[in-house]
Order: C-alpha cells, then sequence, then structure tokens
C-alpha cells in the first residue's frame, strides 16, 4: 500500500495548502480517489498471492468474494471505466456468470503477464448515461477556459480608469490652483483664459509631495503614461517645481496651459459634474469583472464534473459568481457567450447540438458521430451489462493513445463471439444513419457533404448492412461511379437531370476487367465534361454523384421526407447563394445551387422558384434554372435561348 498511501498523502497536501481554490478542488478530488484505492486494497488479505499491490487487488478480484462483487456492480452498473484496461476484470465477471467457463479462463491467461504493473478493475461510481452525443470533453473545455487571460489593450484601459485617471485629475488640480483668473479652456482651438504659475496656495507643496509619492508607487506598480501625453508634461512639470516656477521657462509654462486648456474643454474641471459623471461611469467599467475572471469561475466549477465525459446540463454551472468563487465578481451573472463555450461539452442528442451552434458544420458532425456509432455497436450485443461495459471500454480508449486496434484488446476480442447480428441491429443503424443524413440536410442544406461525414456515415451502412455506394473524392473509384448509376437512375426526368444533363444510365458488367474498365470510364467522362464546361473534374464528379445525397435518399428510403422538407431546404440553399457577393460565384456557390436544385427535383418547385429574387447578381443563373424549369435546354455552351446560363463553379 506504500505507493498508494504516499500520493494520499501528496494530494493532501495540495488540497490542503495550494493558493488555487481550483488546484485545491483537483486534490480533493484525488483524495477521493485514493483513498477509493486504499479502501479496496484494505479488504485484500495481507497473505494474499502478488508480489505488488495491484497484483494482489487483481487476484483478489478472481476469487468469490471479488466475483460476486464484480457481479454486483454489473448489475447496477454503478462503476466507471476510465481507461480501457478497467473493464477487463468486469468481463472475466461476466463470461463466468453465464457460464463461459473457457472463454474466462482464457481471457485471465492473456491478463496474467500483465497484472502486477496493469489495474484490470474499475471505478466504482454511477455510470455517465450513453444515450446522448459531445463534442468535448469536460476537461477539454476547463483547459480552454483556464488559458483565458485578460488581453493588453482591456488591461491598460482598466489601469487607466482604476489608477491613472484619479491620479490625473489630482495633478491636474494642482495646477489649475496656480493659474490667475479663469482656468485655461479652448475656444476655435485657441487657449483662452489665465496662466498658471501665478499663484501659489500655502498646501501646495504639501499636496505636490504627497501626489509624487503616490505616482512613485504606482509608476513601479504599472506601465508609464506615454512621454508625450498631458499627463507626462504636467508631471515633468511638477517635478521641477518644489514650490515655485522658477525652473520653468515661457514656453514650458505655455505647455501647462495648453494641457490645462486640453483636458478642461474636454472633460470639465476638477470636481464639475460632468468630470465626475465620467469618471463614475469609468470606475463602473473598470471594476467589471474581466472576461478571463469569469472564465476561471467556470472552469473551477467544472471541475465537479468528470474530466473524460460530457457535461449533463448547463444549469448547475450557469449561477451568479458568489463571493466564495470571486469576492470581486460576486453578484455578476454568467455571460452566455461563456456558457455557450461549456456547452461544447454539453451532453444532448445530435439535433440539440446542432440547434445550439456547437455542432456548426458537417465536419464537426463527423467528430461526434463515432460516438453514436460505438453506442450501436452495443444494440448488437443482446446482453444490457455486457453492452454497457462495450459502451464505456470504447469511450475510454478513443481518450487513450492509439498503441493498438481497440477489436485487438484480449478483453474486447473475448466479447466478440456474443454479439448479436440480429435485423434489431441493423434496423437501429439504419434509423440511426437516417437521423445523422436528416440532421446534416436540415442544419447545413448549402453544404457538400464532407469527406469525413461520408466516411462515417460509410461505417453506419456497414452496420446496417447496407451496400451504400457513398464516393469520396476520388473520381477513379468504383464508389464514384456507381454512386454516379444511382443518381442517373433516381433522378431521371427530374429538374437535376435536366439542368446538369444526366447520362440517362451507364454500362454494366461483371468481370473484374469489366469493371476497371466502366471505372475509367467514368474518369473520362468527367475530365470530358470538364473540358466542355471549363469547370473542373472534381465539380463533375460532385454533379454526377449528386453528391451522394441521391445514393442516401434512395437507401435510406428518404424521398417522402424531402417531399415535404425540400422546399424549405430549397429555399435556405437558394437565399446563401443569392446572399454571396456577385464576386464570389465560385465553387462553394455554385455547389450550393446544386444542393437546392436537388432538394426541388423531389417536390414541387413552382412556388420556390416563383420567389426568386429579380434582379440578382446571379441574374443569369436565375433565368437559366427557370427556363430549364419551363422545359428548355442549355446549349453546349451552357446558356438558354433567354440569356440564360448554367451556374458552375469554375
Amino acid at each position: 500500500m506504500g505507493y498508494a498511501t504516499g500520493r494520499l498523502h501528496h494530494a493532501l497536501q495540495r488540497a490542503l495548502v495550494a493558493e488555487d481554490p481550483a488546484v485545491r478542488r483537483r486534490a480533493a478530488v484525488r483524495v477521493d480517489a485514493w483513498r477509493g484505492v486504499l479502501d479496496e486494497l484494505a479488504r485484500v488479505p495481507a497473505d494474499a498471492p502478488g508480489e505488488s499491490d495491484r497484483e494482489r487487488l487483481n487476484l483478489w478480484y478472481l476469487g468469490d468474494e471479488g466475483l460476486a462483487e464484480l457481479g454486483q456492480v454489473l448489475r447496477t452498473g454503478c462503476y466507471r471505466i476510465d481507461v480501457p484496461e478497467h473493464a477487463a476484470m468486469l468481463v472475466v465477471a461476466w463470461l463466468l456468470e453465464h457460464d463461459h467457463h473457457a472463454a474466462a479462463l482464457d481471457l485471465v491467461a492473456a491478463l496474467r503477464p500483465l497484472m502486477h504493473r496493469l489495474r484490470f478493475t474499475p471505478s466504482y461510481s454511477p455510470a455517465p448515461s450513453g444515450a446522448v452525443l459531445h463534442r468535448c470533453t469536460v476537461d477539454d473545455v476547463r483547459s480552454q477556459l483556464r488559458q483565458a487571460t485578460v488581453r493588453p489593450p482591456i488591461a491598460a484601459m482598466r489601469e487607466t480608469f482604476q489608477v491613472w485617471n484619479p491620479l490625473y485629475d489630482r495633478l491636474v488640480a494642482l495646477w489649475c490652483d496656480t493659474v490667475d483668473g479663469d482656468l485655461p479652456h479652448l475656444i476655435d482651438g485657441v487657449v483662452n483664459g489665465g496662466w498658471p504659475c501665478r499663484v501659489w496656495p500655502d498646501d501646495w507643496v504639501e499636496r505636490r509631495q504627497r501626489w509624487l509619492e503616490d505616482y512613485k508607487l504606482a509608476s513601479e506598480l504599472h506601465r508609464q503614461r506615454h512621454w508625450k501625453s498631458n499627463f507626462t508634461r504636467l508631471r515633468v512639470a511638477l517635478e521641477l517645481c518644489p514650490d515655485d516656477s522658477s525652473a520653468l521657462d515661457g514656453r514650458a509654462v505655455g505647455w501647462i496651459r495648453r494641457a490645462l486648456a486640453n483636458t478642461i474643454s474636454a472633460h470639465g474641471t476638477p470636481g464639475s459634474a460632468a468630470r465626475e459623471a465620467l469618471r463614475k461611469t469609468q470606475r463602473e467599467l473598470g471594476a467589471q469583472p474581466a472576461y478571463a475572471t469569469l472564465a476561471h469561475v467556470l472552469s473551477a466549477r467544472l471541475d465537479a464534473f468528470p474530466r473524460e465525459d460530457g457535461l449533463p446540463a448547463l444549469e448547475p454551472i450557469a449561477g451568479v459568481v458568489d463571493c466564495t468563487e470571486a469576492p470581486a465578481a460576486a453578484g455578476t451573472a454568467m455571460p452566455e457567450h461563456l456558457l455557450a463555450k461549456a456547452a461544447r461539452a454539453l451532453e444532448a442528442p445530435i439535433g440539440e447540438l446542432v440547434s445550439r451552434g456547437v455542432v456548426g458544420c458537417g465536419e464537426v458532425l463527423a467528430e461526434v458521430l463515432p460516438q453514436l456509432t460505438a453506442q450501436l455497436r452495443t444494440a448488437n450485443i443482446g446482453d444490457r451489462a455486457l453492452a454497457m461495459v462495450y459502451t464505456q471500454t470504447r469511450a475510454a480508449f478513443r481518450r487513450r493513445p492509439k498503441l493498438v486496434r481497440f477489436d485487438e484488446l484480449p478483453w474486447v476480442d473475448a466479447i466478440a463471439p456474443y454479439r448479436d447480428q440480429s435485423e434489431q441491429a441493423q434496423r437501429s443503424a439504419v434509423q440511426a444513419l437516417r437521423e445523422a443524413t436528416t440532421v446534416a440536410l436540415r442544419a447545413f442544406p448549402q453544404a457538400v457533404l464532407p469527406n469525413a461525414l461520408i466516411c462515417e456515415f460509410r461505417t453506419l451502412a456497414l452496420q446496417a448492412g447496407l451496400a451504400l455506394p457513398l464516393a469520396a473524392a476520388d473520381p477513379s473509384s468504383a464508389e464514384q461511379r456507381a454512386a454516379a448509376a444511382v443518381a442517373s437512375r433516381v433522378l431521371a426526368e427530374t429538374l437535376y437531370a435536366r439542368y446538369y444533363d444526366l447520362p440517362s444510365s451507364w454500362p454494366t458488367g461483371e468481370s473484374r476487367i469489366r469493371r476497371r474498365r466502366t471505372t475509367s470510364d467514368f474518369a473520362d467522362t468527367c475530365t470530358r465534361r470538364a473540358a466542355a464546361t471549363g469547370g473542373s473534374v472534381l465539380e463533375q464528379e460532385q454533379i454526377l454523384t449528386a453528391g451522394n445525397l441521391a445514393a442516401l435518399v434512395d437507401a435510406l428510403d428518404l424521398t417522402g421526407w424531402l417531399r415535404e422538407a425540400g422546399p424549405d431546404l430549397a429555399d435556405r440553399a437558394f437565399d446563401w447563394v443569392l446572399r454571396q457577393p456577385a464576386s464570389s460565384k465560385g465553387p462553394r456557390a455554385a455547389a450550393a445551387w446544386r444542393q437546392a436544385i436537388f432538394y426541388l427535383s423531389y417536390c414541387d418547385s413552382g412556388r420556390t422558384l416563383s420567389r426568386l429574387p429579380r434582379p440578382t447578381p446571379f441574374e443569369a443563373a436565375v433565368t437559366g434554372l427557370l427556363d430549364v424549369a419551363a422545359g428548355a435546354r442549355f446549349d453546349r455552351h451552357g446558356r438558354t435561348p433567354n440569356g440564360g446560363r448554367r451556374l458552375l463553379g469554375a
């Protein structure tokens, strides 16, 4: 127990003496964790076999008492798998409970050489929900918040309001007391009023000395003012006048008069209502808690949640700041923009993450979809307890360096024979793929599905048992040609097919040589069409495959959904294009235009087309689309008789 006791002692020290409250909170969490480890070790008999604490603990869990405990937490789910190897003994316990003794023995034999080095048992705590997704872990968001600092311009402004303005007003008042007659002021840029250095109040020398002492202290702690500023001119003159102005020449006195006129004309005399109102506002602004202060408070609140999981809700961290967190910011509401940063770790369904802006593009959607994939794989495991072990192990594996493949872990490999490849599991995967597709289209109707998202869709399609030809950006791939064949079939005689002049069909063949020939034929077709239109090969590949949308709609039976949602998706895609400046007629605008035409091919296009604004920077493109919808065709130059043009990215 020596190692665990030493770590507990170190964590206790940090929890008691660390100056940073966040460090103390993290240390307190580690204290609880090491106490739990020591409690477990205390149950292990002193004469238990093993050469180290870890080995004795692992071997103890293979006894009757340890296996009974593991069986209990399997049934209740009150455990947490922080690293993949913590799941190993749970799998052993499950195998034994279900009379798979040979498999359990094989797994123990694989683990035995590492029992002295690794812990193969979980931590005991309520397991996090696996029904939702999150973009970042709590630890990711917490680290970003703790990196927040006050920007130099903001720090300089706060310093001016809180330090230099009060000193400046006292300095101005000192020199104003030496003016004979009216105080200097500006009229049409010309200085009027009396001259300084004419009268010397009895307390002036004493006040001057106090000011210089306060200035010296402030200049040691803060950056000094610019050497050409009115503050510096008045301060230098003050230093040269211990009791009178004999050390100043006429030019220097003129500069004092000019500086006084500048500040009095701009802000009023020291003590006046106008100047006091300005300083009050500035003091209130300077006293507001800095963004970095509130970010650090929010990061400290996140210490209460497991580091490598998502955030279950925003409400527990959204309250006003209290005096124990940051006395200077007590009573301040947590800003929405900071809560939006914390929402990056929020656990929620995909649709909610999109609506909150946490998932803001297809690439980010692709980042979170693997969590859904892992959850769906648990649907292939009929036993609920084993499915939970698999889900948490998969999540823990994603957080660790990838030295091996997930399926190569011995305890994961031991689960493989008990995966249920049932129709129900496949239907769950189909439903998940359908949901992910509709969420992507609803959220980003103008955007082409990115390659990262297509790769995740492929994984879901494999789980669903669908032979989906989802193509990446490679015109020589067989998937591209298969996707083009699907697009030509399902879009035949539609607005999309007429607008982009899709081939009516693609040759098919069974032999390997024939497949190579037809794949090459697809690449040649893309090249030929690109040369004829002056566009790019990649754009023609996207046109011929309809950006994978035709294959997805066909395989997932989304025709009915598009019939209802198509007008709204098309409106939003067209609106995005038509809000772009005329100089932006590039690939993104052409892709969004193509997406809109695809949506209109599944619904009544009349209402949407009638609402397109005229005139518009895309006037020729709108005319061309309306002409094709009315039955016209583009000529070989991509033009219609009414002057319309096919919109391409080139």
